[in-house]
């Protein structure tokens, strides 16, 4: 094959305005043979992972980037063969694009619209790359590097061009260990070569657990530490230390901001210097709602789907919006004027493995409780798997941050960056309190509403949390105020 041949599939868009995403993993090497469609690799963007299909039948040729970098949309990611048939024997070199005294001859480039399945690329730009060992000098070192890495799952640089005949690739090592990206990203941190670490899981996957088992092997000679102190519990979110590190093995651990976390950060400081944020609480006795949750649990109309104090309390606030719609706006800055939507993408704040993402159910205005709790149960599965799409965590227009399910009383949320007010709910408690006129223990709750006070006075905003704290002390208003 020329070099004619050889297509480059660049990183997508794979949501408006993303600038950059990170290669989690790779499903193909170089060798492998290839058709339109198929997931070549994983990529984790500002707002969730995705999978990315190549656009073309070939034989992959090079992986231009290793697991765990950073990539800008635009920058050819993969290098695929598009022609000749079957995939050449994985000894042999490519060939030689130019003569040495010649300046290489870049390869053609698609055209300016690739079909890609998840979006388009933009202008090419630089890329931020975590720092890797050099390659050797000669052009047949470079080669077997390269061919080292791919086998060690770690991906390779551009191929570099090798004048024939090529040498043979060294016999493969050891099978490179099972693990999956959050464990290699731990083993990394603490400084655990997973080689050396005994898996404990399912088809030899090496667990978090095993990996802290290694680091508590190597310390044992080191310190006195009682054999069966248990261990610490891990952190879910990949973009942050995945478990506390011991004082005696290092001073302090420096951490990439980067896809969720660096989202996430950017938003909530956006948030807090734009918006002027005012919250209001209130203290609530939802015992007829945990009541009301019970008695659905068994109606045969929401059989199979998820049924707790959230969607009642989403319920609560949606019924509230429609009694106080200017609540559900945002705020113009270019055109100075106030949004009104007259309808509500209900965001639902979600803790999953990458950090803390708010995708919204659509439309949450329009559906039944029955739908609303569908909605619900696959909003909140969709996120634990880290499946969650771009275009799912667009376009909210009021959130529900539910705090309380990690033992918290209640909290002053930031809105969301386009988004005029935002509920925080506190854990449910059984506590003393006068009903009827006698001190009985009730289940109890407090609610925090943040909102801007740009276009929320405090007049509106303490009318929508009384509404809310009224129809979740008396859920029959679900009816009456319907």
């Amino acid at each position: 094959m020329t070099n004619a041949s050889v297509r480059e599939f660049k990183m997508p868009d794979v949501g408006e305005g993303l600038t950059e995403a990170e290669i989690l993993k790779w499903y193909v090497q170089p060798g492998d043979t290839v058709t339109d469609g198929q997931v070549v690799c994983e990529v984790e963007t500002a707002k969730a992972a995705v999978e990315l299909p190549i656009p073309y039948d070939g034989v992959v040729r090079s992986l231009h980037f290793p697991e765990g970098t950073t990539v800008d949309v635009g920058t050819s990611i993969i290098a695929v063969e598009v022609a000749g048939g079957a995939a050449p024997p994985q000894q042999e070199a490519p060939a030689v694009p130019a003569p040495a005294a010649e300046p290489e001859k870049p390869a053609e480039q698609p055209p300016a619209r690739q079909p890609v399945l998840v979006g388009y690329g933009v202008a090419t730009s630089s890329t931020r790359r975590r720092p890797r060992k050099q390659a050797p000098d000669t052009a047949a070192g470079q080669a077997a590097s390269a061919v080292q890495s791919e086998l060690n799952g770690h991906g390779a640089a551009p191929a570099a061009p090798v004048t024939p005949p090529a040498p043979a690739v060294p016999a493969a090592p050891a099978q490179r260990p099972l693990a999956k990206p959050p464990v290699r990203k731990l083993a990394k941190d603490l400084g655990v070569d997973l080689a050396t670490v005994t898996p404990t899981g399912p088809d030899g996957v090496i667990t978090r657990e095993d990996v802290h088992a290694a680091v508590a092997a190597a310390q044992a000679p080191q310190q006195a530490a009682p054999a069966d102190r248990p261990a610490a519990p891990a952190v879910s979110a990949p973009d942050r230390p995945a478990a506390p590190v011991s004082y005696d093995s290092a001073r302090e651990t420096r951490v990439p901001v980067k896809g969720v976390r660096k989202a996430t950060a950017a938003a909530m400081v956006g948030s807090a210097f734009t918006a002027p944020h005012v919250t209001e609480f209130v203290t609530v006795d939802v015992t007829r709602t945990m009541k009301l949750v019970e008695e659905l649990k068994q109606d045969k109309e929401f059989a199979g789907l998820r049924v707790n104090p959230l969607l009642l309390i989403a319920k609560a606030l949606l019924v509230a919006i429609r009694r106080n719609p200017d609540i559900n706006a945002s705020w113009d800055e270019a055109a100075q004027e106030i949004v009104v939507k007259h309808y509500v993408n209900l965001g639902i704040a979600a803790a999953t493995p990458r950090g803390l993402i708010v995708p919204n159910i659509k439309d949450a205005h329009a559906k039944t409780l029955p739908e609303l709790a569908a909605s619900l149960g696959e909003l909140v599965s969709t996120a634990r798997e880290g499946k969650t799409s771009p275009s799912a965590m667009q376009g909210g227009t009021v959130t529900i941050t539910n705090v309380g399910v990690f033992g918290v009383d209640t909290g002053t949320p930031l809105l969301n960056p386009g988004e005029s007010a935002i509920l925080a709910v506190g854990s449910i408690k059984l506590q003393p309190w006068v009903h009827k006129g006698k001190v009985k223990p009730r289940q109890v709750t407090t609610l925090a509403l943040s909102f801007d006070h740009r276009l929320v006075d405090g007049e509106l905003g303490s009318k929508v949390l009384a509404d809310v704290a009224a129809v979740l002390e008396q859920p029959k208003r679900l009816i009456t105020w319907a």
